[in-house]
């Protein structure tokens, strides 16, 4: 059980309608993307006020309907939104003015959550000053790397057997997942379908591969769906709701891998060896499940909605 040693204070996180991740840069300045207010927050160090650094709307510097939030360690952050026909990419400084970005080519669909986890399109990425590690299972690939001028350097992974191949959009939802960057290489987690995660090294091989297994996973790996129930699109698409399994994801500064599951209130952590080291349960106003984790600078351990610190 870890207990939470610091919150931000219940008259600002008040103000948040969907705090879906909660991040700190090496400055000391925290970050909160409110995907319900279609806003980006910045906290001070002392955790006493807070101001908005973005705005909604679907201008150059704005973002409206966004999806995905990165922040890299000095402050610079990237948000994934949907202000028309396709998704944008914007690279933003600390305090929110444009440093640039992209869009990326192809029609956006409509934005399908569930669990408080986006189901389609840019749904989650990773950026760290210098790249962008996007899941994008139609390339082909499980990851695409993207420079944050918008070209894409490298697609690495291959997509794994679903049994679902005939149905392309089945089969590419159960290849969905959390691509993030690790000590050596990269981790991959899959959030749908049979619940795994890889190992890459630095140049894209596969170094291995695990499933994810625990009593706490046992009736939800009996449970999962063979059907998938459809939803019509506003371009009148029928696309495929699929149930994610892992709700977030996030490597420590030891080089661990920790996961957050969907309908259970615990957390796998994995060594760099793939094998399970702890089982998490989080503490704070009650039993939380992380929507978000990040790893700060000091070693803490952030986590939304609620914009807890832990000491792991």
């Amino acid at each position: 059980m870890l207990r939470s040693v610091a919150a931000v204070p219940a008259e600002i996180v008040g103000v948040f309608r969907e705090p879906a991740a909660f991040a700190q840069a090496a400055s000391g300045q925290y970050f909160v993307f409110d995907r319900g207010n279609h806003a980006v927050y910045g906290i001070d160090r002392a955790l006493t006020s807070a101001w908005k650094i973005l705005q909604i709307g679907p201008e150059i510097g704005r973002i409206l309907q966004p999806t995905a939030f990165s922040l890299a360690r000095n402050g610079t952050f990237v948000v994934a939104d949907r202000p028309g026909p396709a998704e944008r990419i914007q690279v933003f400084a600390p305090g929110g003015s444009l440093l640039g970005g992209f869009t990326l080519t192809g029609r956006a669909e409509e934005t399908i959550t569930l669990e408080g986890v986006v189901l389609n399109g840019v749904g989650t990425l990773h950026y760290d000053g210098r790249r962008l590690l996007l899941s994008q299972p139609e390339t082909g690939a499980l990851v695409a790397e993207y420079s944050p001028s918008g070209g894409i350097t490298r697609t690495f992974g291959d997509l794994r057997k679903t049994g679902q191949e005939a149905e392309r959009d089945v089969h590419l939802g159960l290849n969905s997942g959390m691509p993030l960057p690790a000590p050596g290489g990269f981790y991959y987690v899959f959030l749908a379908g049979v619940p795994a995660w890889r190992r890459y090294d630095e140049t894209g091989r596969l170094v291995f591969e695990r499933h994810i297994e625990g009593r706490e996973l046992d009736a939800i790996v009996a449970a999962l769906p063979t059907e998938w129930r459809r939803r019509r699109t506003k371009d009148e698409r029928l696309i495929p709701v699929i149930p994610p399994v892992v709700r977030t994801a996030a490597v420590d500064g030891r080089g661990r891998l920790w996961v957050s599951l969907v309908g259970a209130p615990v957390t796998y952590v994995y060594d760099a060896d793939g094998e399970k080291a702890r089982v998490v349960r989080f503490e704070a106003a009650g039993a939380l499940s992380p929507a978000s984790l990040f790893f700060s600078h000091t070693g803490r351990l952030l986590a939304a909605p609620g914009c807890y610190e832990f000491a792991p």
